[in-house]
């Protein structure tokens, strides 16, 4: 989800999913247990009804064929996923949830635990009140530290942030989203004065964007750090131009399905190679 990148930007926003090289990763065994950890993205806020989680859509953990998550996929390559799909993701969690999320996967003994964290971290009331990048970093090693400790064979996927820019840009011509962010105060440090074009707002607006590809490079510094068990999507969410058409009608900021499937399939792609038993 990523908008367009002016001559200056490209690099540095290029650059913000760059990870010291790592090997060839090899093919790993499918799951027996896996578990989504993050915020309401992955809860699937909104995809199927108004203001309510929907984990049957979920891009990770969901069972709604539609959406094709990763537990739908590595189920359809082993039996060993039954019913095994945990979804500890939460509305409005931020990277300080993440930790009390990890013990409840350590405590299911999930040994595949996807992350998707940081934009309730920026979607704050102020850009004074938004994660410090320090902060969240500090809040996925410490998560990742745990999670370690209690599964040692536990796989990693941290799937980088929607790019919020993006999402201003593709919904701030339609009256209903802009009466949606207003209404609702939803993100504003993006959303805010959704049809203003003054120099502040658009300094705003790119001050927000660049903490946001700043959290990803800490998400996949961090995922590095913690070994060949972890992997980023290389910035594929946040480098993927959705449309108004992946966006919830209830608050035109959450994915639905058509979103979700998306998400599914960009970060299943650039996630891991997975053995089939088959």
């Amino acid at each position: 989800m990523i908008g367009r990148l002016g001559p200056v930007l490209a690099p540095v926003i290029l650059a913000s999913f760059a990870a010291p090289a790592q090997a060839a990763p090899e093919a790993q065994p499918v799951p027996a247990v896996m578990a989504a950890l993050g915020d309401s993205i992955s809860s699937g806020f909104n995809a199927c009804g108004w203001y309510v989680r929907c984990g049957a859509r979920s891009w990770s953990v969901g069972d709604n064929p539609q959406v094709s998550s990763h537990y739908l996929r590595l189920s359809q390559m082993s039996g060993t996923l039954h019913k095994h799909n945990l979804n500890f993701a939460a509305p409005g969690a931020t990277s300080a949830d993440l930790l009390g999320q990890v013990r409840k996967a350590v405590e299911a003994k999930a040994d595949y635990v996807t992350i998707l964290v940081g934009a309730q971290d920026a979607c704050t009331r102020s850009e004074q009140s938004m994660t410090p990048v320090e902060t969240y970093r500090q809040r996925l090693d410490a998560a990742l530290a745990e999670l370690r400790a209690g599964m040692p064979t536990a796989r990693v996927l941290i799937a980088s942030i929607p790019d919020l820019r993006r999402l201003w840009q593709v919904g701030k011509a339609s009256a209903l989203a802009r009466t949606f962010w207003t209404v609702g105060r939803i993100c504003q440090t993006m959303l805010a004065k959704p049809d203003s074009t003054a120099r502040a707002d658009t300094e705003r607006r790119d001050r927000v964007r660049a903490r946001v590809a700043a959290y990803n490079k800490a998400a996949a510094e961090a995922c590095a750090a913690f070994g060949p068990a972890c992997h980023t999507d290389g910035g594929a969410v946040f480098s993927y131009r959705f449309t108004l058409d992946h966006l919830s009608r209830w608050d035109y900021f959450h994915p639905n399905t058509a979103g979700q499937r998306i998400l599914a399939q960009l970060t299943f792609e650039h996630g891991f190679t997975w053995l089939d038993p088959r």
